[in-house]
């Protein structure tokens, strides 16, 4: 063992040269690769070198890489070369690009400025674990969630949308037209302003794709068809165009004029920055075209960009700075910095092969994608890139969670006379504002709809008034306007002589002045002449396009407002009930109707009480009270009655009197206002022959109940209150309506006929027999049915409001409903209410009180004096010489006496009186 173990130290000694001098190289390769910075980094670049976007961004990265390379707090020595591959519009040659770019071993690329090429490239770029960054891509579809290594510098469409959706909705706009470019780009970000409108419930009426290789017969093609539709807001959103080719064509086709909107996307503004001055004369085509541009905030590095982009761009035509090439160099910088953070960590930038998914057969393929490496640590550098916090030319560069630039907002540009004017600025935060988004932030950031503010935009045509956004399609085809043709109640619409007439048609062509422009229509008789026409098969034609809107007595229910838009009401409509009336006028005895019996009794005995009272009260101390009985008892009875007329011959003296008149007086005022208000009600209004008392009677009777033909009321009365079919009578006219009221339902008429308001009124305007029953027990009106999310709905309701304000409505309503005289709305009970004694009970008992109190006060003060008289007269009445008187007198007698005593004048009982307490003396 021990001999083994010398013989391996022994090998040892003799080797220790060798490995010594091994380990020394090794310590210089490891340290010459772990310790040390590289020398350079490739970072590569695909995009299209001869476009609007890539002219600008090709010069901005060189720019970028020099200024990388100069700066030594940035990759400290190592060299950043950039390698550029075009991609020439191209998914396939974007593809071989990339390819051939990662071949160099680049740490990251930049670009594409197509979504669609970046939708490719981003596979690949995760699959090799290399950062893509683009500054052109706006696709709102590329995600990280799908694209984990995909990030973007420059603002996503889905921000760009909901800027867009903003100013339609600020300028109250309710649909577009969207143009777009086929392809990923176009339909991705034009999906993102559909949900965007959703949200606000506005939408795109129309979708207008362009192919990507669109030329001018294609855009004059997509444009013609366009005419036809009725919305003239148009959102388009293409790749910049230096022809301008789609805006010629629309100037050629006369839609650059005052009845056209153009929203367009940041494509057009980055094509016009490209341009050199002499060329932006031909912005005249563009007159009142409104549209975003990427906002970047003025600072001193980005003048100091601008004026070194001058110096580098000279005699280069076409090839003008845009939003993009601000922010392409930005992105070199960003990359750069990750990158030198990636190495600080890592100390250098390894790339391993990628032995999965390795292809089968790459033998004479110039792309040697076996040999392809991935980048060691790949996502360690992204989540380096994605704390990217730093100032740039485009202003504070910072990425989300979704590896998307935080949003910096839009200008507002407006083009007007040949100049690119800046009306205001749209971030997510605020809004859209006057003042720059970078102030706003520096703010409280509230987003208030009554907040939003634009300076003043010139729209196609010059004009500075906010459009409609809508015309009558321009296809020379008129509005198709369908029109029930009546057989009844033709004041309201009907066909004469060939001619569309009546009460609703007035009101159509009336309103059709108050809106601002031309309305082409022809109205379509429905109906087969014979009897109305069904109104909710009528209006089901207007949402089936049969019709593009229907004119006349239409009553909006709810069961129709599910499939067509209804104008503001014109007129106040609800199903009412009609019954046949009883005219009290005619009664010779009407003016015993407002008391009943009991109480005309009472009263007629109160009126003989009074006139008894007021006699016993008045008879001793009143000489108009006194006389031969025939002229008392007239007296009595006639003071009573004359208190009805306050003109009273006989005036009253005794204190008792007076106050039994005054609660008599005002007794009988009450009794008199009470009957003069119920004979002039029941004068006045026409009393029911039915005992039908409202809705709830009608349904609980057995009785037939008459409706009009192609009435709603018919649905009504079986879905919603469940009577009986079998009890319902059609009915065809006014006429109809009369002789089966007044058979009845005992002789095969109808015990009522339920209608809309406005029929009835017509109807008893003409008939003096019939009156409606208690209230409408439905409330509905009447409307014009257009097609659903139709603007001409809403001018049409802003038509009719004006009409109502000018009188114009009342006007036409007079000349068509009134031509025999407006009759009063008759409105009958089933029986009037008459007065009953229980009603007056409380006066009738504190006018008996008093008076019964004041008879007995009366009667008291008599006996007092009468037994006073008495006394008196048995003291000076008595002799010695005198009999006895009898003690055998008949009580009958002492009544007599009593009433005698009280017929006498109270003022000979009182001088009586007076000379007993004074006798005279006698004379000696």
């Amino acid at each position: 063992m021990f001999g083994g173990v010398c013989l391996n130290f022994c090998v040892l000694q003799s080797m220790k040269p060798f490995v010594v001098s091994h380990l020394v190289i090794w310590t210089i390769f490891c340290g010459s690769v772990f310790c040390n910075r590289p020398a350079s980094v490739n970072l590569g670049a695909v995009f299209t070198f001869d476009s609007v976007i890539g002219r600008a961004a090709k010069v901005a990265m060189k720019m970028a890489v020099d200024d990388v390379n100069a700066d030594p707090r940035v990759l400290s020595g190592t060299k950043l070369n950039l390698i550029m591959k075009d991609a020439e519009c191209s998914v396939f040659l974007g593809a071989i690009g990339a390819f051939q770019a990662l071949e160099e071993g680049i740490v990251a690329m930049v670009g594409p400025q197509s979504s669609s090429i970046a939708h490719m490239v981003s596979q690949i770029a995760d699959a090799l674990q290399v950062p893509l960054v683009s500054y052109g891509a706006t696709d709102p579809t590329l995600s990280s969630l799908q694209f984990p290594y995909f990030f973007r510098t420059i603002q996503s469409d889905l921000e760009q949308m909901i800027a867009v959706a903003d100013l339609i909705e600020f300028n109250e706009w309710k649909e577009v037209i969207a143009v777009y470019l086929d392809d990923d780009y176009g339909r991705n970000g034009i999906s993102a302003l559909r949900d965007e409108l959703e949200n606000r419930r506005l939408k795109i009426s129309h979708k207008l794709p362009l192919s990507i290789q669109f030329d001018s017969n294609e855009i004059t093609t997509l444009l013609n068809q366009s005419k036809s539709f009725g919305p003239r807001v148009y959102v388009v959103h293409i790749n910049p165009d230096p022809k301008l080719r789609f805006f010629n064509i629309a100037n050629k086709l006369e839609m650059m004029t005052k009845d056209y909107v153009w929203i367009v996307t940041d494509w057009l503004f980055a094509t016009l920055d490209s341009f050199s001055p002499v060329n932006q004369t031909s912005l005249s085509v563009l007159q009142g075209v409104v549209g975003f541009r990427q906002h970047i905030p003025d600072s001193r590095r980005k003048r100091d960009f601008v004026s070194k982009w001058r110096n580098a761009h000279k005699g280069v035509t076409n090839g003008g700075l845009n939003a993009y090439g601000y922010y392409a160099y930005d992105t070199i910088w960003a990359v750069a910095r990750s990158i030198d953070g990636f190495i600080k960590v890592h100390s250098n930038i390894t790339f391993v092969v990628n032995n999965t998914n390795k292809p089968s057969h790459t033998q004479g393929n110039d792309l040697q994608l076996d040999k392809l490496k991935v980048l060691a640590g790949g996502f360690e550098l992204v989540n380096i890139l994605l704390q990217s916090n730093f100032t740039g030319v485009t202003g504070r560069l910072q990425f989300n969670s979704n590896r998307n630039i935080i949003s910096g907002g839009y200008d507002v540009i407006n083009i007007n006379q040949n100049a690119m004017t800046t009306v205001g600025y749209w971030s997510n935060c605020s809004g859209f504002s006057v003042i720059p988004a970078e102030i706003l932030k520096s703010k409280k950031c509230k987003r208030l709809t009554q907040g939003q503010k634009l300076g003043n935009i010139t729209w196609p045509g010059g004009g500075t008034e906010r459009p409609r956004s809508w015309v009558i399609a321009g296809n020379g085809r008129a509005l198709r306007i369908g029109v029930p043709r009546r057989v009844s109640f033709v004041e309201f619409v009907t066909v004469k002589d060939h001619q569309i007439q009546g009460y609703c048609i007035d009101v159509f062509n009336k309103a059709l002045e108050f809106i601002p422009y031309d309305v082409p229509h022809k109205f379509i008789p429905v109906g087969d002449r014979k009897e109305n026409p069904s109104y909710d098969a009528l209006v089901k034609n207007v949402a089936d396009n049969v019709y593009d809107a229907v004119v006349g007595d239409i009553a909006i229910v709810t069961n129709r407002t599910q499939y067509v838009d209804f104008s503001q009401p014109y007129a106040t409509s609800g199903l009412v009930i009609v019954a046949p009336i009883d005219n009290a006028r005619t009664n010779a005895w009407v003016f015993l109707q407002p008391f009943t019996a009991d109480m005309w009794c009472v009263t007629a005995a109160s009126f003989v009480m009074i006139g008894v009272v007021i006699w016993i009260l008045e008879h001793r101390v009143n000489d108009d009270f006194r006389g031969p009985p025939k002229r008392q008892l007239v007296t009595a009875f006639m003071f009573s009655l004359s208190t009805l007329f306050k003109t009273n011959q006989e005036r009253t003296i005794s204190s008792l009197s007076k106050m039994v008149m005054i609660v008599w007086l005002f007794l009988l005022m009450v009794i008199t206002a009470s009957y003069t208000a119920s004979l002039t009600s029941i004068l006045t209004v026409e009393q029911l022959s039915s005992p039908i008392t409202g809705i709830d009677s009608l349904i609980s009777s057995n009785w037939p109940i008459g409706y009009q033909v192609g009435s709603f009321a018919y649905s009504y009365l079986t879905d919603s209150l469940y009577i009986s079919k079998s009890r319902l009578v059609q009915l065809g006219s006014p006429e109809e309506y009369a002789i089966a009221l007044q058979k009845g339902p005992s002789r095969g008429g109808v015990a009522a006929v339920i209608d809309e308001l406005p029929y009835v009124e017509l109807f008893l305007s003409k008939e003096t027999g019939f009156g409606i029953i208690g209230q409408p027990f439905t409330k509905s009106s009447w409307g014009f049915a257009f097609q659903k999310e139709s603007p001409l709905a809403l001018d049409m309701s802003t038509a009719i409001l004006k009409l109502a304000e000018t009188g114009e409505l009342q006007k036409i309503h007079d000349k068509w409903l009134c031509k025999m005289g407006c009759s009063e709305e008759r409105t009958s009970n089933s029986k009037p209410d008459q007065l009953h004694l229980i009603s007056f009970w409380g006066l009738y008992l504190l006018c008996g009180a008093v008076t019964l109190a004041s008879l007995l006060v009366f009667l008291l003060r008599a006996i007092r004096q009468y037994a006073r008289f008495k006394q008196q007269e048995k003291d000076i009445a008595v002799s010695p010489s005198s009999e006895p008187s009898s003690t055998s007198r008949h009580c009958s007698q002492v009544l007599i006496n009593f009433f005698n005593f009280i017929d006498k004048k109270e003022e000979a009982i009182k001088k009586i009186f007076t000379q007993c307490d004074n006798p005279e003396p006698q004379v000696r």
